[in-house]
């Protein structure tokens, strides 16, 4: 685990070293730093250059750096990792750094980075920097633009960042098994001028899918439609950490989808536009306001709003069944069926542990503590403050509070509602609705319809 200082003092640490020129820097490595914690990493304030307010990456972090001269130095290495999605399941995937998805690079425009990766996967791989204006030969397209890169080999990108915006990496060799192995990250560009597009929070995640078969922990590689398992950062409900907000603050939230399918990404109590893709920043006479925007595959769709609502904002992909754990899309509709219990017993005998559901929905699944395979997670879990949440997948909670610190992101806990604003229970014993006085019950006018068959005496003659 890395706290907020260790993260600080790496960083300070790293910018300590002393400066080399020229291409010797091949031969000083900067120091790898890694982290294998599961919760959201406080951010990584600037300690020299153009100031900005650094993003909060959900459930990660942002990878430290060094100053070389005027090189700003940073150190993947691509390797296995073991990744908790929620509390019960873990996952082997590879990632960078120990973690998947891999840290949040963050730079500034006009920034000279330089970046090392170190590959200890078990074949050979490369980064692609995607949506980064580059020259072609650091493009990180195994075979085309670069030599792959073998096991245990380090290779050196090295570019001018020439926009600011929000980006990805990910590799471009044998691209299905490492992306779907969670080989990924996101390279945030802030702009030179901190005036320019300024949020007072700045969060970032990445959207992923993994088919999981229940009680293994290794991904299907070769699937490409049947998921089960949907994530933000390889996180799931109620593994996702909550977004604090202070009231009154604009915030922005970097979304970007390298899974196989587009996520309508929805939020709660409020409307906001789009400021941002992987392809630069959007004009303001261009945006529209919205409560769900459709992120597609191999994009980044930056959302701004401004936190003007009190209370606990549901944000999640409103696709409902990726806001689900672990679903076999094979259950069987037992809505209105009858169970009787006679068949449940002979069921039973067949099957010890069987358990009848569905009849009346699936939501008596959230309270039940039914036996399942190790390392698997319920389809429907997590608690509010009144009851089952009944979610999984990708969803979290946007919490908006009066009286945050600046850059405080400790979950506030659960909002203190003010007294009748939240809904009840109708009991009223008359039985009838309450009328104004005087107003008369309305009953509609009884209606005569002739049904005429065509081809019937004086039916419709026109085309039909």
């Amino acid at each position: 685990m890395m706290s907020r200082r260790g993260l600080l003092g790496a960083a300070a640490g790293l910018a300590s070293v002393s400066a080399v020129s020229g291409r010797v820097q091949a031969a000083s490595i900067p120091e790898a730093a890694s982290t294998k914690t599961n919760t959201t990493q406080p951010p990584l304030f600037p300690s020299s250059g153009p100031d900005y307010q650094p993003v909060i990456t959900l459930n990660g972090w942002t990878l430290p750096w060094r100053m070389n001269g005027a090189w700003k130095e940073f150190h993947l290495i691509a390797e296995p990792v073991v990744r908790e999605f929620a509390p019960g399941m873990k996952v082997h995937l590879w990632g960078y750094n120990g973690q998947s998805p891999g840290p949040t690079i963050e730079a500034v425009e006009g920034d000279k980075v330089r970046i090392f990766v170190t590959n200890k996967l078990p074949e050979h791989t490369s980064v692609h920097w995607h949506g980064v204006l580059l020259p072609n030969g650091m493009d990180g397209v195994g075979g085309v633009t670069q030599p792959h890169i073998p096991p245990d080999k380090t290779f050196v990108y090295e570019f001018e960042l020439k926009e600011s915006g929000s980006f990805m990496y990910h590799p471009h060799s044998d691209e299905m098994v490492q992306m779907a192995m969670g080989l990924m990250g996101m390279f945030v560009v802030h702009p030179k001028d901190s005036n320019f597009h300024q949020v007072d929070r700045d969060f970032v995640f990445l959207m992923s899918a993994y088919a999981i078969d229940p009680g293994t922990y290794l991904p299907k590689v070769s699937e490409m439609t049947d998921f089960n398992m949907w994530t933000w950062n390889s996180r799931v409900f109620p593994g996702i950490d909550p977004l604090p907000v202070r009231l009154g603050d604009r915030v922005r939230v970097r979304t970007g989808n390298l899974s196989m399918t587009n996520h309508p990404i929805h939020l709660h109590g409020h409307h906001f536009s789009v400021t941002c893709t992987d392809g630069g920043w959007v004009p303001e006479s261009a945006r529209w306001p919205e409560a769900t925007i459709d992120v597609p595959v191999g994009t980044i769709r930056a959302i701004e709003f401004i936190a003007d609502n009190p209370g606990d904002w549901p944000f999640h992909c409103h696709k409902s069944h990726h806001t689900m754990n672990a679903m076999g899309h094979n259950v069987r509709n037992f809505i209105g069926a009858e169970m009787k219990r006679d068949l449940v017993d002979a069921v039973r005998k067949l099957t010890p542990g069987y358990m009848p559901m569905g009849a009346s929905g699936m939501a008596d699944m959230a309270e039940m503590a039914m036996p399942a395979p190790a390392n698997t997670l319920p389809m429907m879990s997590g608690d509010g403050q009144f009851g089952p949440a009944e979610m999984g997948g990708m969803f979290s909670i946007i919490k908006i509070r009066k009286g945050l610190a600046a850059n405080d992101y400790r979950d506030p806990g659960p909002y203190d509602h003010p007294a009748g604003t939240v809904a009840y229970e109708f009991k009223d014993e008359a039985g009838e609705a309450p009328r104004q006085k005087g107003q008369a019950q309305t009953k509609m006018p009884g209606m005569e319809m002739q049904v005429i068959k065509p081809g019937a005496k004086g039916g419709h003659k026109g085309p039909h």
